[in-house]
């Protein structure tokens, strides 16, 4: 039996969890909290699954971004006037990931700002230990547009 199999069966397992409960929105509206007529910003959560869709979204809606290995650059934005990173990315290493492994997340927030079209993008050139990406593997862009 190959000793990666159970780790990459339990891998694929936190991964399907992650998915049911960020519900991996590709789109987003804005709703209104109880007792109010303002509308309430959106959260949108999105990962690698959403890479070459285009997303919509209104302005004042969060977007979170989390790449599912370690071996991901930080997102950024085309366009920081439509859509701007908030705060400061981060990486998170899976605690039973063995060193080199590139198991864990790397989360970038941003804010739809103003209306307009932004492409969010992120590189790596390792798709595992001390092995390369194919050149179609080496790139996430997900397109974000921002109505008023």
């Amino acid at each position: 039996m190959n000793p990666r199999r159970p780790a990459a069966l339990a891998l694929a397992a936190a991964l399907l969890t992650l998915l049911a409960l960020s519900g991996c929105a590709a789109t987003a509206s804005k709703t209104s909290a109880p007792g109010t007529s303002a509308p309430t910003p959106a959260v949108l959560a999105v990962d690698e699954h959403a890479g070459g869709s285009t997303l919509k979204a209104a302005v004042g809606t969060t977007l979170t971004l989390a790449l599912h290995s370690t071996y991901w650059s930080a997102a950024t934005s085309s366009a920081p006037d439509v859509v701007a990173p908030t705060g400061t990315p981060t990486t998170a290493p899976s605690p039973s990931c063995r060193p080199g492994g590139g198991c864990g997340t790397v989360t970038t927030t941003f804010t739809a700002r103003a209306p307009g079209t932004a492409h969010l993008t992120a590189t790596r050139t390792s798709c595992g230990e001390a092995r390369e990406c194919p050149p179609d593997q080496r790139t996430y862009e997900v397109t974000v547009e921002v109505t008023g």
